[in-house]
């Protein structure tokens, strides 16, 4: 598989190809970030948060949410530079023109994307026995895990069809449950309970004194800030990418932050740290203590619908990248099947249901998933940052937006660090990401010996098929 030099080449569809529809106005791409944000990570990862840093639980989604947000600058700078609906991949791509860089890039998503929805089956098993009082044992959870992975490759396999107007009620289901979690805290501060004194304590007794916990916590909180990367997707179809794009992601981006560290502050004013990092159901405890009348199963049933939909949709990216390498010749030709009469990538889907199968059974716990999908992203994300440096050369017959050349730097350096087992960061979470990563390597080389048997070369990469988007938290 030989470098492809970066050239004109990737351009828009031709003039006879219909492009996408415009139909997404300021406050449609707000609901649309806001919601990709909103999720699995929140409901899921509180408590483990607090686990290592104590009371200060707010902290690291704070840091994680300054890490985001100079990344969003860039993302901001390239996707109103080039207004098309690839993402990293493209950005890649036009900045390194190497074939497979672009490929490592966007197998990387993929698997974040499997990472995310492996996260979220083991959530919404664990809330699943909270909430309806089944108290399922570990191979319980486990064995809900993957019936519920199953279940939602037969929805892939069947076809799925989404709409703006599906991801605005997703998103007003998944704000109520953060919602009602910082109106029982309000409500139990206003009546003198709960300890507040707690958000401004440190975990005692920790080997790396304050900032190494801090830093550790951050590693895993980065997850719950993920998906603000997907809105680059969604470009094509926005009204006014341009003028639109950096005041509403910002906006989205301020808005998830904001509700982050009331939850947080929230959660460990009516939880006590050591009790809140119990088991995989943080808020559930948040509303137990904090409303013990309120009916635990409809808050039960808000979490396993955002977890739920996350998953589905992650499920749904992940299928499709891998449709969509196995189309452009970087993946073997075997994984690019579609079935005839429902039109869907039947061996795509099932090839990512067995990755996600064996996560939920080899790995299972909720962090080390939740921290795979951010270390994952976090490589991305170091990539896209120096990615907006070398296209400066790379100049565009239209206005766009323009970050200070700091911001990319500092994105780059931060995003870079917080990979690093310097962080803390539990080894496992290498492992996954490295065994994931290998499988593709593997298939990549084994494509290359394919397509020079064959005598097939591959084209030049349609990024759009390509590209995808990132996970959905």
């Amino acid at each position: 598989m030989t470098d492809v030099p970066l050239s004109d080449r990737i351009e828009p569809a031709p003039a006879a190809e219909p492009s996408l529809h415009r139909v997404m106005g300021p406050w449609l791409l707000l609901l649309f970030i806001v919601g990709d944000i909103l999720g699995t990570g929140i409901y899921a990862l509180t408590g483990q948060v607090a686990k290592q840093v104590g009371g200060v639980v707010w902290l690291p989604f704070v840091i994680a949410f300054i890490v985001a947000l100079v990344t969003a600058f860039s993302y901001l700078e390239l996707v109103t530079k080039y207004p098309k609906a690839a993402g990293a991949a493209l950005y890649t791509h036009k900045a390194f023109g190497i074939h497979f860089i672009t490929f490592i890039v966007a197998f990387a998503v993929m698997c974040s994307g499997i990472t995310s929805a492996s996260t979220a089956s083991r959530a919404f098993a664990a809330n699943m026995s909270s909430a309806f009082g089944l108290n399922f044992s570990s191979a319980g959870i486990t064995l809900i895990g993957l019936a519920f992975m199953a279940v939602v490759a037969a929805v892939n396999f069947r076809g799925v069809g989404e709409s703006v107007k599906a991801n605005v009620a997703l998103t007003c289901v998944e704000l109520t449950g953060l919602l009602i979690i910082i109106f029982i805290g309000l409500w139990a501060i206003g009546a003198g309970e709960g300890d507040v004194s707690r958000v401004m304590q440190f975990r005692e007794g920790g080997d790396g004194g304050i900032v190494w916990p801090v830093i550790a916590a951050t590693t895993l909180a980065f997850f719950a800030m993920v998906g603000f990367e997907d809105s680059v997707n969604m470009a094509e179809e926005c009204k006014d990418p341009t003028r639109h794009f950096p005041k509403v992601l910002l906006a989205g981006l301020g808005i998830t932050g904001t509700i982050y560290v009331l939850v947080s502050i929230s959660a460990i004013t009516l939880v006590a740290p050591e009790q809140l990092g119990e088991g995989e159901t943080p808020l559930l405890q948040v509303v137990q203590k904090g409303a013990p009348n309120f009916p635990i199963w409809i808050f039960g049933f808000i979490t396993m619908f955002a977890v739920a939909n996350s998953a589905l949709i992650n499920m749904l990216m992940a299928s499709r990248l891998v449709y969509g390498m196995s189309r452009e010749h970087v993946l073997p030709p075997a994984l690019g099947r579609v079935h005839k009469k429902r039109r869907t990538p039947y061996v795509a889907i099932g090839f990512t249901t067995l990755l996600a199968f064996a996560l939920i059974t080899f790995v299972g716990e909720v962090p080390a998933l939740g921290g795979t999908t951010a270390l994952l992203l976090l490589c991305v994300f170091t990539v896209v940052n120096v990615a907006v440096l070398v296209l400066r050369r790379d100049p565009v017959d239209h206005r766009h937006f323009r970050t200070p050349t700091i911001l990319p730097v500092l994105g780059a350096i931060f995003c870079a660090f917080l990979t690093g087992p310097w962080t803390g960061r539990d080894f496992v979470q290498y492992r996954v990401a490295g065994v994931l990563l290998g499988v593709g390597v593997l298939l990549w080389f084994v494509t290359v010996l394919v397509n020079r048997s064959a005598g097939v070369k591959p084209a030049d990469l349609d990024l759009r098929t390509l590209g995808g988007g990132g996970p959905v938290n």
